[in-house]
């Protein structure tokens, strides 16, 4: 099973610039990552008049668009429910580590990114499956009450370390 590693917040927390440098750093420490985003609007790679729009517009349930860079497989749901993160998981090649961007309510282990001018709820007092903190601002007690490590938003390195630590090693005495 590959090791599956979250960042998650509130919205403007800096999630996605999070992901981004810990992908950065991880890969230059020789790591393959793969990456899931959740998006809670309708999200489109298409654009209307090419090819594969209009294969997916004539019906097709998935379209797989091929070049000698890159592939990318666009599955229509037509109406269904949104997939569950692990059947999205399960469509993966291989990685050392997949980290999710948002997600908040499934059970992996994540990294709670703060930002004070995103003022919200902290989530870690309320959600046991966040393991590490990142913020620009000093945390009150009330807001870790079970002493979380806490980094500053710019403290990717030391992320890292912790992601590796904890997540990774796992994976490499499974293989």
């Amino acid at each position: 099973m590959i090791p599956i590693f979250g960042v998650t917040g509130w919205k403007n927390s800096g999630k996605t610039t999070m992901v981004e440098r810990l992908v950065a750093e991880l890969t230059r420490r020789g790591r393959r990552v793969s990456t899931v985003k959740h998006a809670h609007h309708a999200v489109d790679i298409d654009h209307p008049g090419r090819d594969s729009f209009r294969h997916r517009e004539a019906g097709a349930i998935e379209v797989a668009v091929v070049a000698e860079t890159r592939w990318a497989l666009m599955h229509e749901l037509r109406g269904k429910a949104e997939p569950p993160l692990g059947e999205i998981l399960a469509r993966l090649s291989p990685v050392d580590l997949v980290v999710v961007e948002g997600y908040k309510r499934e059970p992996h282990p994540k990294l709670e990114v703060r930002r004070r001018a995103a003022a919200n709820v902290a989530l870690a007092p309320i959600d046991p499956t966040i393991v590490a903190i990142a913020t620009d601002h000093e945390v009150e007690a009330a807001d870790n009450p079970t002493g979380l490590p806490v980094f500053g938003l710019n403290d990717i390195a030391a992320i890292a370390d912790l992601v590796q630590e904890r997540y990774l090693t796992i994976s490499e005495s499974n293989r």
